[in-house]
Formats: C-alpha cells, sequence, structure tokens
C-alpha cells in the first residue's frame, strides 16, 4: 500500500504551497435530499445538513435549474499535498485572509484544502495569499 497521507510540517504547508485561482464561478444551494441526489455527479461536493444537502455547484447549473443561493464564489485550491491531520495549516491561511477582511469557506478533502471565496474577492485573496507564502519563505 502506498503512502498518500501528504504533509503535516506546518513550515514546509505554507513556503509550498501553491494557490491556484479557479475561473468557475460557484455557489452554495441548500436542497431537499431527493432535489439534491440528481446533482451528485455534478457538484465539487455535498454536505448533509440537518436543513438539507448543501451542494456546491456551478452558477450556470443552479441558474440554469433556478436553484436558489445568496452569494457566488470561486474556488482557490491550495495545490500543496496537506494531510487530513495537518495541525494549524487552515487556521494560518483563514487569520491572514481574514485580517484583510475575506470571508473564506473552506472544504479539506484527501490531497488538497480549498478555499471558496466570493468572487469579486477572489483574486484579491490569492494575491495577499501569495505576498504572505512569499513573505514567509524570506523568514528563514
Amino acid at each position: 500500500m502506498n503512502d498518500h497521507s501528504g504533509e503535516t510540517d506546518l513550515d514546509y504547508l505554507i513556503k509550498n504551497m501553491q494557490p491556484i485561482l479557479e475561473d468557475e464561478e460557484l455557489v452554495f444551494c441548500s436542497l431537499s435530499p431527493a432535489r439534491a441526489e440528481e446533482y451528485f455527479v455534478l457538484c465539487q461536493g455535498y454536505y448533509l445538513e440537518r436543513e438539507g444537502i448543501t451542494v456546491i455547484i456551478g452558477k450556470h447549473l443552479a441558474d440554469l435549474n433556478d436553484l436558489a443561493y445568496d452569494l457566488v464564489f470561486k474556488r482557490i485550491t491550495m495545490n500543496v499535498h496537506s494531510s487530513l491531520a495537518a495541525v494549524g495549516f487552515l487556521a494560518r491561511i483563514t487569520e491572514v485572509l481574514a485580517a484583510q477582511g475575506f470571508s473564506v469557506n473552506v472544504v479539506s478533502a484527501y490531497y488538497h484544502d480549498y478555499l471558496y471565496i466570493q468572487s469579486d474577492l477572489a483574486q484579491a485573496a490569492l494575491e495577499t495569499l501569495l505576498l504572505w507564502r512569499d513573505k514567509m519563505s524570506q523568514e528563514d
């Protein structure tokens, strides 16, 4: 069995992260289980909540199907293989972004962490992350 568990060293993760801003606009929609099921194959993720199932899908798909949503996001992929057991990586990222006034919705998957930032602020959030990474890399 191959060990694909990812990196846990916080300094390594910060200095080697390659955040990538994706072009697609995304929305979070809360749907009934029966309605949500038809979007599972098309969504970037879903989460079962007491109130319904939240799906993360393309804005174009939500608009096409008259699905309600509040805000529009873009996704930043933290392109470094972080372990699900890494301590502090996302805390540091969200702290840096919050200090600059960015709201962040985070999803962690097996290989990467994903940041959902309001669409009109996503480029500025990416630039903030890149500047912070570069500053941390120079502090050695």
